[in-house]
């Protein structure tokens, strides 16, 4: 990775600070816990459970005419992480960031992809803490790469989104493009569905082209407690196409009362109560080797709770893993 001097940043101990255990109880909090484990460009150790990479980027966001801010996500959450109470017998390592030099976004997205690779390779569930959406296409090109001579079947994606995310790269690639990318490069080898899709973000040429790349999605009107069943039998059937799981969580696709912190805000989203009994229901296949959480932007949270709300999915997840 000859690029890895210009486009990625060691773990830093300041983000992860937080009140101190005591004698009797030591090493009780995130902060206590966690692994910093700077990237090596030769290996990955293989201490850890699971391993989060930052993703600090929003050029993505920028170029599909977003409003920037999420370049701080991966360490907002950091700081958020760090204060959370530990309820894991796993061990977790921080790898940093991968940064975005000189607007060179595909640059960083394949630094990001081989350091996932080495993660997956080692035995990690992957993190990946965003930054804009389009990290999702550097995500699945590391899973491929680390499974794609052990694959029986296809990769499933995930994508917990008001977006398709399915927009045909016109001069660039940008937050919007990911899972078309993904489609259109890997074929066969992947399956993806979108949960919490919502009319007034997706125009119907979005529709059109989901439809060419059979593409299914849960709509926003029925992510809601009372269409639980549905919503399972739609993801029993994903769950039987699949060996492997890839969770992309964004968070604009919650109501916008519960995550303002976000690129691209909407009022209609999911709520966190039915987020979170949809989450723990794929994690309990035990097929998800992938997870991450983007579009943070920390210029437009709220007290906060846009970035609690992030770092209590990830706690959510290491813990059920």
């Amino acid at each position: 990775m000859k690029e890895l001097d210009e486009y990625y940043r060691r773990p830093d101990k300041k983000f992860w600070q937080g009140r101190i255990s005591s004698k009797e109880s030591p090493d009780e909090y995130w902060h206590e816990q966690i692994i910093l484990n700077p990237v090596d460009i030769n290996s990955i150790e293989a201490n850890s459970d699971i391993g989060l990479l930052g993703y600090a980027c929003d050029e993505g966001v920028r170029r599909n005419n977003g409003r920037v801010g999420a370049v701080d996500g991966p360490n907002t959450i950091r700081e958020q992480l760090a204060k959370l109470s530990w309820h894991s017998k796993k061990n977790v390592s921080d790898y940093g960031d991968v940064i975005c030099h000189q607007n060179n976004m595909e640059i960083s997205q394949n630094v990001f992809s081989d350091i996932v690779k080495k993660i997956i390779e080692s035995g990690q569930l992957s993190i990946g803490m965003g930054g804009g959406h389009d990290l999702a296409y550097g995500h699945f090109c590391g899973i491929h790469k680390a499974l794609k001579n052990k694959m029986k079947s296809k990769i499933g994606i995930l994508n917990f989104d008001a977006h398709f995310d399915l927009r045909p790269p016109l001069k660039n690639t940008n937050s919007g493009t990911p899972f078309y990318q993904i489609i259109k490069e890997f074929k066969s080898n992947v399956e993806y569905l979108v949960i919490g899709l919502q009319k007034p973000s997706n125009p119907l040429s979005l529709y059109k082209i989901a439809s060419e790349l059979n593409v299914d999605f849960i709509p926003i009107e029925d992510c809601n407690t009372l269409n639980l069943d549905k919503t399972y039998k739609i993801l029993d059937a994903f769950f039987e196409k699949c060996e492997t799981i890839y969770i992309s969580v964004d968070l604009d696709g919650f109501t916008s009362s519960q995550a303002p912190g976000v690129s691209a805000p909407g009022p209609f989203g999911f709520s966190i109560v039915f987020f979170k009994i949809i989450f723990e229901y794929i994690l309990t296949t035990k097929k998800v080797i992938a997870l991450d959480i983007v579009e943070l932007n920390p210029a437009h949270d709220i007290n906060s709770i846009t970035a609690k709300l992030a770092s209590q999915i990830i706690d959510f997840a290491v813990t059920k893993y």
